[in-house]
């Protein structure tokens, strides 16, 4: 299947964009196209004792502010905020997945937005933030493991260096299991 038929299964399958949901947080899967499949941006935060997620590898995203109308518009300043990438610019909104809780705040609700990218963006990081990296759809999908903490094991991809789990793998394993479903 190419690119364009996988983004239109995928805007069928995700709800829209445009409705309000009962999260906390949203978080902006994006993706690109690269040689007839995807990439998806990961960010890698820094290590802050303060930060349940530190040095963690994420999707650009965080916390609903007060000031923002809706969950749209936090996805967009937070993105912009942490990667300097404007999402109201050369993206397309496809829709959002399901609102998950966090295992470590379980009283948190994040609301992933896929969102695809018509070019290559320039990333400027934030104090936040101390990398970032682009990874294939298919080549997560060769990299499922396990990843084992002094607190416990967990299901990972692994990919090089990077550690991709907890919530950002699980947000992971449902998009690849929508295009996975809309592929049969």
């Amino acid at each position: 299947m190419n690119c364009a038929d996988t983004v239109e299964r995928l805007s069928k399958v995700l709800r829209p964009a445009s409705e309000d949901y009962d999260a906390d947080a949203a978080v902006a899967l994006l993706l690109k196209s690269m040689n007839q499949g995807f990439e998806v941006l990961f960010v890698e935060r820094v290590e802050n004792p303060t930060d349940p997620w530190s040095g963690q590898m994420a999707l650009p995203g965080g916390k609903r502010d007060s000031k923002d109308e809706d969950l749209k518009q936090t996805v967009v300043r937070e993105t912009v905020e942490e990667t300097s990438i404007d999402l109201l610019y050369g993206c397309r909104f496809l829709g959002v997945m399901e609102t998950l809780e966090s295992t470590l705040r379980p009283e948190m609700k994040v609301l992933p937005f896929v969102i695809l990218l018509d070019h290559e963006p320039l990333i400027k990081l934030n104090e936040e933030l101390k990398g970032f990296v682009w990874v294939s759809l298919e080549e997560l999908a060769q990299h499922r493991s396990t990843a084992r903490f002094n607190f416990g094991e967990f299901p990972a991809y692994i990919v090089d260096d990077y550690v991709i789990w907890g919530l950002t793998y699980r947000i992971l394993e449902r998009l690849r299991t929508k295009i996975q479903v809309e592929e049969i």
